[in-house]
């Protein structure tokens, strides 16, 4: 079962974006906040929001450990361009793209820890 969040229209161009979102694709959730916290790039603090927010859903919605959690695909598309002018010579005036992106971030439950719990629960019943 897949946990998803996205982010619409940050404010950052998606080739930086992209840098944070790499380094974090695969992980465990709790070692991916350790590496969002301790990065020195402006997108690791709205990225790391944006995890917790799937972590929340996770945990109220579908009931599921933090522990046992892992960032199976996240990914960044291009979001709306502000287009704004600047004034240039005799006149003229050249365009500013303000790029902005979409982040989406879906989050999995370990397959091998999931069935462990369940053959521990398993073995409780039978004894208890």
């Amino acid at each position: 079962m897949k946990i998803t969040a996205s982010l619409n229209n940050f404010r950052m161009s998606p080739r930086k974006t992209r840098l944070v979102v790499d380094l974090v694709r695969g992980m465990n959730v709790n070692q991916a906040k350790i590496q969002l916290n301790f990065l020195n790039k402006k997108a690791a603090q709205p990225i790391l929001k944006l995890l917790n927010s799937a972590i929340a859903n996770a945990k109220n919605n579908f009931k599921l450990n933090e522990n046992n959690l892992y960032i199976s695909e996240i990914f960044v598309n291009e979001g709306r361009t502000l287009k704004r002018w600047r004034a240039r010579a005799m006149g003229r005036s050249a365009s500013i793209k303000k790029r902005t992106s979409n982040i989406e971030i879906a989050l999995e439950e370990r397959a091998s820890e999931k069935r462990e719990l369940s053959k521990k629960d398993d073995k409780a019943k039978v004894n208890g």
